[in-house]
């Protein structure tokens, strides 16, 4: 049976065995988010400790990456994936244990946390980049994008069970069916049947490889701009998720029950975007929708911290979930079709540096300001950094598109990214004028 074009990546086993592990596996993980922001606020009501915890699990992410990208780009990235989420396990089972023994202290937290981010800054290049080792190049962007909506797809489930949960029995359940769930993602990785690819021993020094990987991204114009824009959004991103238990509990006055509500909201608005995502077939387009998303992103912070009204509220979050999703799932996309292969493990590793090492910064600040000026005040000042950071992108997208369009072109003809066969010869991120 044919699949529609949106799921056109699901015709590959190995995909489709990642798939249903990773959804799994995923909805544990939104629900051991949703669950830990809860039980530190519950133990500790500090929007600072909100803060540091985050930057505790984040930071790691930032400090380690570029060796995680090398380990990418040697070893069997299956491997690599399945001792991850081995370690990602063993973690949430030691989180669940000494919370349902009522053992949990803070430091146990914060200790955890920055383990998992250690675990994290291996596992996110070497997902991203194990991406196309299983559905080949010609599908990567919609395999990238259904990737996306798995993620928000638990995004949408996760939370919302959670906060069920946390309200009727406690967090500990939360982190052990977490670790449980765990069990289905492996169980995947080990059923697939990846061709072995050997993998180049370069000359030099691991340093030298890392600045390799960096020097890529800086020395073309349209991935650091890309990459640029990407950690602005996560910078004012985390804010308000680090500091959502304070709007549902204090501004809101919703409880656990409204913070899974809320996130699960911002988690639909998500999954809509992925899958908007994943109907596209080209590139054409792609940088003006990651401009205009980020702009919706911004605004949408904006009226987020001004709102008073539950409904208001999760509807506000449902825009700005599809709108963070449409700008991180298109730069995702973008940023894989002009890296060659050889280095896809690297960049990737900056990717992540910038996607998820902007994000303690934020957490820390979000935690520092609300506690001065408030919750509302920090998320909307986010927000208007936000809307200034993409109109700056949208005043020089005609220059990166000339960039842009070199790029993917160099590696279509080097055969190291998805095949424009369905474009119409197409090169083109938008409509230019030579």
């Amino acid at each position: 049976m044919k699949l529609p074009a949106t799921l056109r990546a699901l015709q590959y086993r190995n995909f489709q065995l990642f798939f249903a592990g990773q959804l799994i596996s995923l909805i544990g993980t939104w629900m051991q988010n949703v669950a830990q922001a809860w039980l530190v606020y519950r133990i500790t009501g500090s929007s600072v400790l909100l803060g540091a915890i985050g930057f505790a699990g984040q930071i790691p992410i930032f400090l380690v990456s570029p060796a995680g990208g090398i380990v990418a780009d040697r070893y069997s990235r299956r491997r690599v994936v399945i001792a991850t989420q081995t370690a990602s396990m063993l973690l949430a089972f030691a989180l669940a244990a000494l919370t349902l023994s009522e053992k949990v202290q803070i430091w146990h937290i914060f200790t955890l946390s920055a383990l998992l981010g250690v675990v994290n800054a291996f596992d996110i290049p070497a997902r991203q980049s194990f991406i196309v080792d299983m559905v080949g190049k010609p599908d990567l962007m919609n395999a990238i994008a259904l990737n996306s909506s798995m993620f928000n797809a638990s995004r949408v489930v996760g939370p919302a069970i959670a906060g069920i949960l946390v309200a009727s029995i406690g967090e500990g359940w939360c982190f052990f069916v977490n670790a449980v769930s765990y069990v289905a993602v492996l169980a995947g990785l080990f059923l697939m049947n990846v061709q072995r690819h050997e993998r180049v021993n370069e000359p030099g020094s691991p340093l030298s490889h890392v600045v390799e990987g960096f020097r890529f991204v800086m020395q073309n114009l349209p991935v650091h701009a890309l990459l640029m824009l990407l950690g602005v959004v996560s910078l004012t991103d985390m804010p308000y998720a680090v500091l959502m238990p304070i709007f549902a509990d204090r501004i809101l006055h919703g409880g656990a029950a409204a913070l899974g509500w809320l996130m699960g909201a911002s988690g639909v608005g998500a999954l809509v975007g992925a899958l908007l995502l994943a109907s596209r077939q080209n590139l054409k387009g792609l940088g003006l929708w990651v401009a205009v998303s980020a702009m919706g992103f911004g605004a949408g912070l904006v009226a987020f911290a001004s709102s008073r009204v539950f409904w208001l509220s999760a509807a506000i979050l449902v825009a700005m979930g599809f709108s963070m999703m449409i700008e991180m799932g298109s730069s995702n996309t973008l940023i894989q079709s002009m890296v060659p292969d050889r280095l896809r493990g690297r960049v990737m590793s900056v990717y992540s540096m910038t996607l998820m090492g902007m994000a303690p910064i934020g957490s820390l600040l979000a935690g520092a300001a609300a506690d001065r000026i408030g919750a509302p005040k920090t998320v909307g000042a986010g927000g208007v950094i936000c809307l200034v950071a993409a109109g700056i992108f949208w005043m020089r997208l005609p220059r990166f598109r000339v960039y842009a369009r070199r790029l993917i072109a160099a590696q279509q003809m080097a055969g190291g990214n998805p095949p424009q066969e369905r474009t119409g010869g197409s090169l083109e991120l938008e409509p230019t004028r030579d």
